[in-house]
């Protein structure tokens, strides 16, 4: 696997468990972590939406 596909799951997966929290416990880690809508929290959240895109690409590969 490419470091850079890692990269993408793991934000992909921090990205799934945070809206899990919110979804069960309307709970926002990356929100609490590093303030609301902070500088540090959109470009968490650019990051794993572009993961999300990356993780599409992932999805069809060959192996």
């Amino acid at each position: 696997m490419k470091v850079i596909d890692t990269i993408a799951l793991i934000l992909i997966i921090i990205g799934a468990i945070n809206w899990g929290l919110i979804g069960i416990f309307n709970f926002n880690l990356v929100d609490t972590i590093f303030g609301t809508m902070s500088v540090i929290s959109r470009i968490i959240y650019t990051l794993v939406g572009i993961s999300g895109l990356w993780g599409i690409k992932l999805l069809f590969d060959n192996k």
